[in-house]
Formats: structure tokens, sequence, C-alpha cells
């Protein structure tokens, strides 16, 4: 897994590629906390991810529930695999998806 930030004026953009899974996500989740301070917007590029595993899932769901007190999380570029283990699980309910 790569992981790219990008700050623009308090909107990080978090672009990942690869897979997102038990190996790769504590590197996601620190990344992200790394992020929290540094903006008042997250949005997270999903492009390039090849699988997320429930790992994933639940560093997404942390990241939700510290952004939500702000300025909000959004996931942009999601694959139609990608989106079928969201809707499959219900995050879809839960996470701002574009």
């Amino acid at each position: 897994m790569e992981i790219r930030k990008v700050n623009n004026a308090g909107k990080m953009t978090v672009s990942i590629s690869g897979r997102v899974d038990t190996t790769t996500a504590p590197a996601l989740e620190t990344e992200l906390k790394e992020s929290f301070n540094e903006c008042e917007a997250l949005v997270i590029d999903f492009t390039d991810v090849e699988y997320i595993s429930s790992a994933g899932l639940r560093v997404l769901l942390s990241a939700q529930k510290v952004m939500g007190k702000k300025g909000g999380m959004t996931l942009i570029n999601v694959s139609d695999d990608i989106m079928e283990i969201f809707e499959v699980t219900g995050f879809t309910d839960i996470l701002t998806i574009e």
C-alpha cells in the first residue's frame, strides 16, 4: 500500500493505492491520525485501492468519527468492487461516498 497526502488550505486529500488489509491498515491509521490536526476536511481517494478488509473498514470508521466532529470526511473514486464491500457491510450508510 502506498499513501500520498496533499493539504490544500485545510482540505487534506489522502490518496491510497494497493490493498488495505490487516498488514497495511495500521500504516493508514497512523497517516490519518497525523492528518486530523492538519485539516478541517478529509478526502480519501480510492482510485487505486484494490481491496479493503475489515481492518481497513475499522480505520475508516474511526476516521469518520473524528472528522464528523470537524469538517467531514468524503471518499472519492471508489471502484465497483470496493463499493460492493461498503454496501454489504452497511458502510454506505455511514460514510460519505462520491
